[in-house]
């Protein structure tokens, strides 16, 4: 079997967290499987679908790394829907509805009110040819119900979360067609995933009722199931569903200086009983994903967590990698010395300004005016090659008889205008010995 996952995305607004680990999951098991990674954009809501938002998803997923062997819009697929919708028709699997919204919701709230399930009644099926007729001629335009086959249990093995039942008595038969004729999400679906041979749907938790429902679609359309996975949703760090959540996206991860490819660590395990490692490239989370790593708990998504995982991948990456992203005139020696000190690596660019100056030193405390004038002194007659700061340190130990912290700390602050930073002895070879008294002088 050719392995075929979807990514199915609304382009209503833009990809969030929880979308792009979808999307993630989707892509690596199709990347593991020697298979087939669909972008399908759901655009059945031409109201609210924009070119834009189909634009910035296709743009994000291009940015994290998640290319796709191939795309396709649901309304360029309106004929289809029709033809099947028609089949249905013919079979007796979909009927006619005439209850306003707000109809429908007195309904169900009286049944809410009794302590019921608030489970349509299926009124609709009751109808005589003359109560139709009366409807159409109030203006009233049917929407239209998928019918549940009440008879058979809704019974799958999910990869996640292994067997489950759904009682079809306990669902309300899903709305398929708005009375305008707009299609809902439920059937388009599942006529998609038939026509592209899709065999793994792979979604959020959240979708579970939607699958006991479509399954039966599936069968009416006499097509196999795929096999589904529906994985814990995203929480906040603090344990709670969090509305930050639906608002961090690419752009969020962009301007905070993140990696492709550490959204992709994280959000690949995220939720599994493997460990989150700080992987630099892709081919470990393919070789590793597994629908048996993950269970039911609920996923908690740290920023933070994010961050520190970004620091150590940044930590990895050769100055052949990132050479096209650093400052003007930075080499990898200078890489090398400032890589360890950095949380992005937009960060670099930070550092090379505190190399190629100016700084902005401190004011010097009184008692260390001598010390960083013989400081001065030895600098300018010692050898400067890539032992200068371990000569300097050295004659000043002896001269001074400072250590530690006295010794090193004035030094650095004349230096770089920091406290803290690199390793000086592969920081002041980049200064140089001109910038590097100059800024002794003070």
């Amino acid at each position: 079997m050719t392995v075929i996952t979807r990514f199915a995305p609304s382009p209503t607004g833009n990809l969030h967290v929880g979308n792009i680990r979808a999307a993630l999951h989707n892509w690596l098991w199709a990347r593991k499987s020697g298979g087939t990674f669909l972008l399908r954009l759901d655009d059945t809501d031409l109201e609210r679908s924009r070119a834009e938002y189909a634009d910035a998803i296709r743009a994000d997923l291009q940015w994290l790394g998640l290319h796709w062997d191939g795309v396709e819009k649901q309304s360029d697929r309106f004929a289809l829907y029709e033809a099947r919708f028609e089949a249905l028709k013919a079979s007796g699997h979909v009927y006619p509805a005439y209850e306003t919204s707000q109809e429908l919701d007195l309904r169900r709230k009286i049944l809410l009110g009794r302590g019921l399930p608030p489970v349509y009644d299926r009124a609709a099926l009751a109808l005589t040819p003359e109560q139709i007729a009366a409807s159409e001629a109030e203006g009233r335009a049917p929407h239209w119900r998928f019918k549940l086959d009440h008879d058979q249990p809704i019974v799958w093995t999910d990869l996640i979360r292994g067997e489950q039942r759904f009682d079809p008595k306990l669902l309300s038969d899903p709305v398929i067609r708005r009375a305008d004729g707009s299609w809902l999400y439920m059937l388009p679906s599942v006529i998609d995933d038939i026509d592209m041979g899709v065999t793994h749907v792979l979604r959020g938790e959240d979708h579970v009722s939607n699958t006991a429902t479509q399954i039966q679609m599936f069968a009416a359309l006499g097509a196999p199931l795929p096999h589904f996975a529906h994985e814990a949703l995203l929480t906040g760090s603090e344990g709670k569903l969090s509305k930050r959540l639906g608002s961090l996206g690419v752009a969020h991860f962009r301007e905070m200086g993140l990696e492709p490819i550490a959204i992709a660590a994280l959000l690949a395990r995220l939720g599994s009983s493997q460990p989150i490692e700080p992987f630099a490239d892709m081919q470990p989370l393919i070789e590793s994903f597994d629908f048996a790593h993950f269970g039911r708990a609920p996923a908690r998504f740290d920023e933070g967590e994010l961050a520190a995982l970004n620091q150590k991948i940044v930590h990895q990456f050769s100055y052949a990698a990132v050479a096209d992203r650093l400052p003007d005139g930075m080499d990898a020696a200078a890489w090398d010395a400032i890589r360890p000190n950095l949380e992005t690596v937009a960060g670099a660019a930070d550092w090379w300004r505190i190399v190629t100056g100016p700084i902005d030193a401190p004011e010097v405390e009184e008692g260390d005016r001598d010390f960083l004038a013989t400081a001065h002194r030895i600098l300018t007659d010692a050898p400067f090659d890539a032992d200068i700061w371990r000569t300097l340190t050295g004659a000043l130990k002896n001269e001074t008889g400072r250590k530690g912290k006295t010794l090193f700390l004035p030094l650095r602050r004349a230096l770089t205008g920091l406290d803290h930073g690199p390793d000086m002895a592969q920081l002041l070879p980049l200064i140089g010995r001109d910038q590097a008294l100059t800024r002794l002088a003070g």
